[in-house]
């Protein structure tokens, strides 16, 4: 009888080892990219939602541009009436020169957004409700978000955007359009669009979504060898470095700036995003040349680079940030790169004491010469994508709520609801904690 009693047992584990295992496939099954044809559930809706962005863009396109913006950019809202729905665009006029503003033109922007290549849909381990689109070229994702989210982007638009000029080389997710699709009879669905991050996507090896703790953040990986696209967690970081060598501290202080950015907008659960690339072998310790140093500091500095939003009505300095220097970028020269952004070795030409002030209040680094510069930094062996993104969850008094009851249920844990300032603290510590 024990040794039956024993035998079910140990049947009953296997039968469980193998649904949890079969619930795995079938969830790695559902993860990654899928091309919205025409037999996709969400095909119509694309369709209406590319026609409706290149009526929008078009419409900027043929606006008068302005090198500043009033209180009625950020104001702005455009409703744009189609055959079978209609579509809002929100503060057109600033997006578009946030746009412009990161060396992307309006037709470039119209052309990945607007191709006749379907978007793809992608589908994540992540908890959120909302549905995720990329554009054929991955350039690009359209996010759908609630009235709330939408609400509170546009009312703090004006110091996102004053933040982005001030810290050109932010690591905050780059918002390029706020849009409302509605389609008779149904609902208004709101969505963003946003760069991607992980873009080019080519060769990336691991993607991980970070929090800075350790509750309920481990994923299980995708089988070896598997093109399903799986977003791993801190956990699955353990005993790993961000190798970056002379760029770490630049990494560390702009980290620092941008989570002291939402710890004042009262934001937590937001996601240090970053994801691994071998380099090749020829772009391992090449030395810096004369050239590539001139190409590279342009792009560092340049208007076309970066966000250099000159005017931003009505933005109050925060009082524990110091403002750069009104010097606009366009008169930046070769010297104004600090020796603590260049490789060990190349000072620059004609660097001085002022030019490094200025260069250092920005927190400015010597972008590389690629596609997404913003996101993207290349240590010895590894090339790095990094942005922060899901910025929207406010410290709510259900928020407050949710910490206390999970402080009951993983007493001593770590865990993601905490408050703005220790989620701040504890990311930032995990950078520190976790790059060399």
């Amino acid at each position: 009888r024990v040794e039956m009693e024993a035998s079910g047992t140990s049947h009953r584990r296997r039968s469980v080892k193998r649904r949890r295992w079969g619930g795995l496939r079938q969830q790695w099954k559902l993860l990654g990219l899928f091309e919205i044809d025409q037999n996709h559930e969400f095909y119509s809706l694309t369709c209406m939602m590319k026609e409706g962005l290149s009526a929008a863009i078009q419409n900027t396109t043929s606006s008068t541009p302005t090198n500043e913006l009033s209180d009625d950019d950020f104001r702005s809202e455009v409703l744009q009436i189609h055959k079978t729905f209609s579509m809002q665009t929100f503060a057109g006029p600033v997006f578009a020169s946030l746009r412009e503003s990161l060396g992307m033109t309006e037709e470039e922007y119209q052309q990945s957004l607007c191709s006749e290549s379907c978007f793809l849909q992608f589908i994540s381990n992540s908890k959120s409700k909302a549905d995720f689109f990329l554009t054929n070229d991955k350039r690009f994702f359209l996010k759908t978000q609630n009235k709330r989210e939408i609400k509170f982007l546009l009312t703090n638009l004006k110091i996102y955007v004053e933040h982005l000029r001030r810290f050109p080389h932010s690591l905050l997710v780059k918002f390029l359009g706020v849009h409302r699709i509605q389609i008779p009879p149904s609902r208004k669905k709101y969505f963003i669009v946003m760069q991607s991050v992980f873009y080019p996507d080519e060769r990336i090896q691991a993607r991980f979504d970070i929090k800075g703790c350790e509750v309920s953040r481990w994923t299980e990986p995708a089988p070896e060898g598997s093109q399903i696209i799986v977003v791993l967690k801190d956990l699955n970081f353990e005993g790993q470095f961000i190798t970056l060598e002379h760029q770490r501290s630049w990494l560390i202080q702009q980290v620092e700036i941008d989570t002291s950015f939402l710890r004042r907008l009262n934001v937590l659960d937001y996601s240090l995003l970053l994801a691994q690339q071998p380099l090749h072998q020829d772009e391992r310790h090449q030395s810096l040349s004369f050239a590539s140093l001139i190409v590279r500091t342009k792009k560092s500095v340049n208007p076309g680079s970066s966000p250099i939003l000159t005017s931003v009505p009505g933005a109050v300095p925060d009082s524990d940030t110091v403002l750069p220097s009104p010097e606009p970028d366009s008169r930046f020269k070769l010297s104004h790169m600090t020796t603590s952004s260049l490789p060990p070795g190349h000072a620059g030409p004609g660097t001085d004491g002022v030019g490094q002030a200025d260069f250092k209040v920005q927190n400015r680094r010597l972008l590389p010469n690629l596609k997404n510069p913003l996101h993207v930094i290349d240590g010895p062996e590894q090339r790095y994508f990094i942005g922060i993104i899901d910025v929207f969850t406010v410290y709510s008094f259900q928020k407050k709520l949710e910490h206390l009851w999970k402080s009951l249920r993983h007493p001593g844990g770590s865990f993601s609801t905490v408050s703005p300032q220790a989620y701040c603290t504890r990311l930032c510590q995990w950078v520190q904690n976790h790059s060399k």
